[in-house]
């Protein structure tokens, strides 16, 4: 059974860093595209970054630049490195997993971690 658990989400003021991790077990990543979506409040969900399983890496044009996306397979997590943060990428942030190499549909969640920018 795969299972995703995030961490590290807070609230830090604008132009700070958070780094996002996400746990993932019941499967072997390096076979999964893997990505992180957010969903802010009263907002559509919002794929952030992806990381195939070509080991290509792509980014939401709101966090290009800002955001990188990692994954280490031996200890099977997800990261993601947040710099310059502003107030709206303030929302619930979540790790995804597919076994599909499309990376369009992801069946896999975790419980999500919720990021607060203040101005």
């Amino acid at each position: 059974q795969v299972q995703l658990v995030e961490s590290g989400g807070g609230s830090v003021q604008a132009g700070g860093s958070l780094r996002l991790s996400c746990a993932a077990s019941g499967y072997t990543l390096s076979s999964y595209c893997m990505a992180w979506f957010r969903q802010a409040s009263g907002n559509q969900r919002e794929r952030v970054a992806v990381f195939d399983t070509h080991g290509s890496t792509t980014y939401a044009d709101s966090v290009k630049g800002r955001f990188t996306i990692s994954k280490d397979n031996a200890k099977t997590t997800l990261s993601l490195q947040m710099n310059s943060l502003k107030p709206e990428d303030t929302a619930m942030y979540y790790c995804a997993a597919s076994s599909s190499s499309s990376c369009i549909w992801f069946p896999y969640w975790g419980q999500g971690t919720q990021v607060t920018v203040s101005s």
